[in-house]
């Protein structure tokens, strides 16, 4: 019994590190893959472990100090990538993931329309923090103070009548963006252009990024753009369970 306890937890450091598969863990406990399985699969019912769609361990959420070390070790653009790709191969239109970064909302990855009319957003450029709907999720998740303190500082362009003015109405927006979980910007930085989004989550339920589609309407009517929220958010939400680890995911056949 001490000597699976102690393989056992011999398990929780190395996915400190990183998420890693069933030979890995075998190798670093020198033991069968069959016996690795069986205390990968006990430390996954109690929530320790984790197993992702790609078949690799990582710690629990129930680990809340290792977890938060391994999590540094966790990209969210890897994890979301796949789950854009699926969202974009459904609907058609632009998906964006964002994230703030020292007072910016940056995209950092982007799935292009099929459509011919393309955006001209770039990953690693800087949104417009006052009306893209990424940015009012990450922002709005912020404490108030914080909320407050940014809105104060800002400068508000006028990109079309539907942009946002000035600090009290920006401030009004992204309380309303906290209350209902998800976000929209329909004309306010170009007006044939239209977008929804929805918030990923870590572990402790903060907003980690953000993710997106947008359409111009000569493709699709900001209506009919709304139409997709569901969908976006079962996207997001995905992500999150699979980011913050509370999505269990089958297990491949061993055998």
């Amino acid at each position: 019994m001490s000597q699976t306890v102690d393989r056992a937890l011999s398990i929780l450091p190395l996915l400190a590190q990183g998420p890693a598969d069933l030979g890995q863990v075998a190798d670093r406990l020198g033991v069968h893959k069959s016996t690795a399985l069986r205390l990968l699969r006990t430390l996954h019912e109690h929530g320790m472990v984790y197993r992702q769609s790609d078949q690799r361990y990582r710690l629990g959420a129930r680990l809340i100090a290792l977890a938060q070390e391994a999590m540094e070790n966790l990209d969210i653009r890897e994890i979301a990538h796949p789950h854009l790709v699926r969202l974009n191969e459904q609907i058609g239109h632009t998906v964006h993931l964002a994230v703030y970064e020292e007072g910016e909302v940056l995209y950092i990855d982007k799935v292009e329309s099929r459509y011919p009319v393309r955006m001209y957003s770039r990953i690693g450029k800087p949104v417009a923090i006052t009306v893209a709907a990424v940015a009012k999720l990450l922002l709005a998740d912020l404490h108030e103070s914080e909320r407050r303190a940014l809105a104060d500082k800002l400068e508000y362009p006028i990109y079309t009548a539907r942009s946002t003015p000035n600090a009290p109405a920006f401030l009004k927006e992204l309380e309303r963006v906290r209350e209902q979980g998800w976000a929209t910007d329909l004309g306010g930085h170009e007006e044939s252009i239209n977008c929804v989004a929805a918030p990923i989550r870590g572990a402790d339920g903060k907003v980690v990024a953000a993710m997106s589609v947008s359409a111009p309407n000569v493709v699709v009517t900001a209506d009919e753009l709304l139409t997709l929220l569901p969908l976006v958010r079962r996207t997001a939400d995905a992500i999150t369970g699979e980011y913050s680890g509370r999505t269990p995911v089958k297990e491949a056949n061993t055998s």
